[in-house]
């Protein structure tokens, strides 16, 4: 029978995940189509649900947790701001983007903005994978354990999320091309 946790282990439990896992729920939520204005509040949300629930999170599954509840709550956001018909002003583009020309700077502010558009419009298994694979750079093994599926399925929606990315991307450089 597991004991309950004093407080102050809670608490340490709780810090301990935060400063381990912090920057990756905050990238997921973004890959995952949080707005930029929504994202701290996103990731403050998924610490919160975790703290909640923290003596029913198995030692060593607080990662998986933190992304499983990463995932509900980007699907709450896009809903959110899908009902609210709000934009995002602020893409992935205004992260910073180092010492850049301005001509750098505006090249990487559209790739990012293309990237945000493509990944928007996938089905949300397929982008869940294709983000942890191609921007967190997870092995499919890894991926499986962390969404609680088999490997196989991991790479077949790898497979088909970069079949969808392909096609995407091939479009959007086609309208580009014939709008000129």
């Amino acid at each position: 029978v597991p004991r309950t946790s004093t407080a102050a282990e809670r608490d340490a439990r709780l810090r301990e995940m935060v400063a381990a896992h912090f920057e990756f729920i905050w990238r997921s939520l973004r890959g995952l189509g949080v707005s930029q204005g929504s994202v701290d509040d996103a990731t403050q949300q998924v610490f919160w649900i975790a703290s909640q629930k923290l003596d029913a999170i198995q030692l060593g599954s607080e990662r998986a947790f933190l992304f499983s509840t990463a995932r509900g709550v980007a699907a709450n956001a896009r809903r959110s701001r899908i009902r609210s018909r709000e934009t995002d002003d602020a893409p992935l583009a205004t992260m910073a983007d180092g010492a850049l020309d301005p001509e750098q700077a505006a090249q990487r502010s559209q790739a990012k903005k293309l990237l945000e558009r493509v990944l928007s419009e996938m089905e949300e298994d397929t982008r869940t994978v294709f983000v942890l694979f191609e921007l967190e750079g997870l092995t499919s093994t890894e991926i499986a354990e962390l969404l609680s599926i088999p490997v196989g399925t991991a790479a077949s929606r790898l497979r088909r999320a970069r079949e969808e990315f392909q096609l995407a991307v091939t479009k959007l450089q086609l309208d580009r091309g014939g709008a000129r």
